[in-house]
């Protein structure tokens, strides 16, 4: 039996991502019409009922009635653009690979204004919305919160990349804006999916089990995509590392403190907070063994700009229990949360953060390696003062 090539597994993954966000594209379009015409047919409650039960979508979905349909407008068209996206995403993706630039162009634009609309319509529902009224409560509502923040700022880095020339950067922060587009229609399929891990739960409970590794997972997605699509050994301008050995071991303390304590607090919380961390340290894990492999294999066949990339990545995946823990208190006393409620929500926006901030370390790397260029190369055109030049 043949072994998959890494470029088969390639075409796999685009395929399969393909296939989830056109299934999904109908369901969020169509999320919102019982609350605006009762009876109306909602394809994810359908679908949802049937693999679960209909009773779980049902008790869970009751208790939104009043929050949706005070920001009924919003909502509707959020889903409605946000069911948009999923199909627009591929078609840039196909669109860039076929290096079909111009209509890459057109579309991207699209793609943004559909971005800034949709996410409008979270906002207003969100400052509609009190904290503890949204689905599973305060802690649902920062993470929507942060991936709404993320989503506008990724996207339009990528915009500006794209002005600016580079077209390196301005893929890596399309990459991660889609990431964290794809929250929603993951976060679907793990309602279906984990009732038959966790049976009983009630969907409020999976939700905030879900949302412990959402994050994690769609940036760690994202970097991978970024990784597989840059083949190159080494970026003009780039020498050296800006996560060299006494950072990255600095990281590795830190990060290890605070997942002590992390994984103490969840403790205290019973059954609950043991699904909570299981939730969160099982993707964690993996994402730091791929991203430790990869730098070290990197730095083996003397791929610098992987290794540099895969570190820094790597360095910012260790702060991420640190961000999380420091978010606890400022949680606490900002808004009022009680101690669990305010640890599941520092620990489900943690590593969706620092990747955001390990992308934007990565585009300041390649923007200062311009800088650099830009001033060494006059410099070594220009003659050496004090040396006669021979006449024209």
């Amino acid at each position: 039996m043949r072994r998959p090539t890494k470029g088969s597994l390639r075409r796999g993954a685009v395929v399969a991502l393909t296939v989830m966000c056109v299934a999904y594209a109908p369901v969020a379009m169509t999320e919102l019409w019982p609350y605006a015409r009762p009876g109306a047919p909602a394809f994810g409650e359908w679908l949802l009922g049937r693999m679960v039960s209909p009773r779980y979508v049902a008790d869970a979905l009751a208790t939104r009635i009043g929050p949706y349909r005070h920001s009924l407008v919003p909502m509707i068209v959020h889903s409605v653009l946000g069911g948009a996206l999923m199909l627009l995403g591929p078609a840039q993706l196909f669109t860039a690979s076929r290096r079909r630039t111009r209509l890459h162009r057109v579309l991207g634009v699209v793609f943004a204004v559909t971005v800034y609309a949709s996410m409008a319509g979270a906002a207003l529902y969100l400052a509609r919305t009190a904290p503890e009224d949204a689905f599973s409560g305060a802690a649902f509502w920062i993470v929507l919160a942060t991936i709404l923040v993320g989503t506008v700022l990724s996207v339009t880095f990528g915009v500006l990349a794209a002005v600016g020339g580079y077209p390196d950067l301005h893929q890596r922060w399309m990459l991660l804006c889609y990431g964290y587009l794809l929250t929603a229609p993951l976060l679907r399929l793990e309602w279906g999916a984990l009732p038959w891990v966790l049976p009983g739960l009630p969907m409020t409970a999976i939700n905030l089990v879900a949302v412990q590794h959402l994050g994690s997972i769609v940036v760690f997605g994202a970097l991978i995509a970024s990784r597989t699509l840059d083949r190159r050994t080494r970026v003009r301008g780039v020498t050296g590392s800006w996560a060299p050995l006494p950072v990255l071991v600095s990281a590795h303390l830190a990060g290890a403190a605070s997942l002590v304590w992390i994984v103490r607090s969840y403790l205290d919380f019973g059954a609950t907070g043991h699904r909570l961390l299981v939730a969160y340290l099982l993707p964690y894990a993996v994402a730091y063994a791929v991203m430790a492999v990869g730098a070290r294999r990197a730095g083996r066949a003397g791929r610098g700009w992987a290794r540099e990339e895969w570190r820094l990545h790597l360095t910012a995946l260790c702060l991420a229990p640190v961000l999380s823990v420091g978010a606890v208190p400022v949680l606490q006393r900002g808004l009022g949360l009680d101690r669990h409620t305010a640890l599941s929500a520092g620990v489900a926006i943690g590593c969706g953060m620092l990747a955001f901030a390990a992308t934007a370390v990565v585009s300041m790397r390649v923007m200062y390696a311009r800088e650099v260029l830009k001033r060494t190369v006059p410099a070594e055109r220009a003659p050496a003062v004090g040396v006669s030049t021979p006449a024209a």
